[in-house]
């Protein structure tokens, strides 16, 4: 009897051995999954860069005009270059030469140029015609009331530094530039685009309209020498 305990015991326990040594083992866990790469901030434009290459040659790389047709930027408002860029860009301005510049700038671009020449230093410029500075200074300093023209430093301020965004900066810029841009206000080809976007452009359309041909050179005449 105990013989017969002891084989079946020996045959048993091989089995058992066996069907262990078969059994699948556990599968290996997946390795772990790299964590996405964080990508680099993009560098901040290089204005100085910009400048060189493209913007110097009309508005200097101080931003003083090298003609009297090309705007003083020196001391402008960040925000208001940054916004004429984009108005250029957007169409909403028209001039073919700065459209094909601002086209190929970035948002970035754009706020980094306004940064730029807002910390330029203004020059301060002289007036040449003293019975134009006369005329021009009642019409800045009080506007003309019969002709529902307001006073022109209500947005640009007496000293003509500008205020923000929305009204740039006139003192010190060419008459001859300032000029030119009363006129395209008056004729409508600056301030009076289709979309309305350019908000403060039409507010300067409907203000130089009502101006003359002497107002206009006046004002600029004046705005040229203010300080």
């Amino acid at each position: 009897m105990i013989r017969s305990l002891l084989l079946a015991a020996l045959l048993i326990c091989p089995a058992i051995g066996l069907a262990q040594s078969t059994a699948p083992a556990p599968a290996a866990e997946a390795p772990a999954k790299p964590a996405p790469a964080i990508p680099a901030a993009a560098a901040a434009p290089d204005a100085a860069k910009i400048v060189s290459g493209s913007c110097a040659a009309c508005h200097g790389a101080d931003g003083h005009g090298t003609a009297p047709t090309n705007p003083n930027l020196a001391g402008l408002p960040a925000d208001y270059i940054t916004l004429q860029l984009a108005h250029f860009k957007a169409g909403v301005r028209q001039n073919p030469i700065m459209q094909g510049f601002a086209a190929t700038l970035s948002e970035a671009d754009m706020t980094a140029l306004g940064d730029y020449y807002a910390k330029q230093k203004p020059r301060v410029a002289k007036a040449k015609d003293p019975k134009l500075v006369a005329a021009g200074q009642k019409i800045f300093r009080g506007g003309i009331a019969a002709d529902k023209v307001p006073a022109c430093a209500a947005c640009h301020s007496p000293d003509g530094a500008g205020i923000a965004k929305n009204f740039p900066r006139v003192s010190g810029q060419y008459s001859d530039y300032t000029y030119a841009q009363l006129k395209a206000f008056a004729g409508g080809t600056r301030g009076n685009d289709p979309g309305g976007k350019d908000v403060n452009g039409a507010i300067m359309h409907t203000i130089a309209s009502r101006l003359s041909d002497a107002d206009m050179k006046a004002v600029a005449e004046y705005m040229q020498g203010l300080r």
